[in-house]
């Protein structure tokens, strides 16, 4: 598996490109920000983008998934949950100074425990609210995609609309820290991390 980390936008978000190196097959998670860039990536590297994931739908993370799925003709895949917020990606667009030209049409909704593959990869998926009331977790192999549920030293913050830091706490405590310490943990912003690293020293989970 290779992981490449991009960052990209104002809000300097982290776009994961994750790659199965044998198939050339790959996948967008929060691909949100600079679609010219991120397009022009997968088609310089010839990978065959499978589809594109969200961890959420906070406008720096989908402000312009719309044109990354429409290039390739990619299903997109978001929880339920943060259906509303992706219905006011353009208000939400507003507000931050964020052009937002289309909402991204959603291909099918993920929940809690389901998979998608590609290549030899499977991605799993992991409920983990609070930050949101649809953020997921996408665990891969013995890494973890984790949106703004945790950061190194931090967890996401729950003063936007959906929010909910009781809940958040109860997501990190139940899912993201019954995955091995090994785990690597993949935040969308700032740099990674790992589950045993943030067990012992995040001071939001002492």
């Amino acid at each position: 598996m290779k992981i490449e980390t991009i960052t990209v936008g104002s809000f300097a978000m982290n776009c994961y490109l994750v790659t199965d190196p044998e198939s050339g097959e790959a996948i967008y998670i929060d691909p949100g920000a600079e679609a010219d860039f991120l397009i022009e990536k997968i088609s310089k590297l010839d990978l065959k983008l499978k589809y594109v994931i969200n961890t959420h739908c906070h406008v720096d993370h989908t402000a312009e998934v719309s044109r990354v799925i429409n290039y390739f003709k990619v299903p997109f895949y978001i929880h339920r949950g943060d259906l509303s917020l992706l219905d006011t990606l353009q208000e939400q667009g507003n507000f931050f100074g964020m052009n937002v030209q289309e909402i991204p049409k959603i291909t099918d909704f993920l929940e809690d425990g389901n998979s998608l593959d590609f290549g030899k990869l499977t991605a799993i998926i992991l409920h983990t609210p609070g930050h949101s009331p649809g953020g997921i977790s996408i665990k891969i192999k013995n890494s973890v995609f984790v949106g703004d549920c945790l950061f190194m030293d931090s967890i996401g913050r729950t003063d936007l609309p959906g929010g909910d830091y009781n809940q958040l706490i109860t997501s990190i405590k139940t899912k993201l820290l019954a995955l091995d310490d090994s785990t690597i943990v993949y935040p969308g912003h700032g740099p990674a991390t790992t589950i045993g690293r943030e067990r012992e020293n995040n001071p939001f989970l002492r």
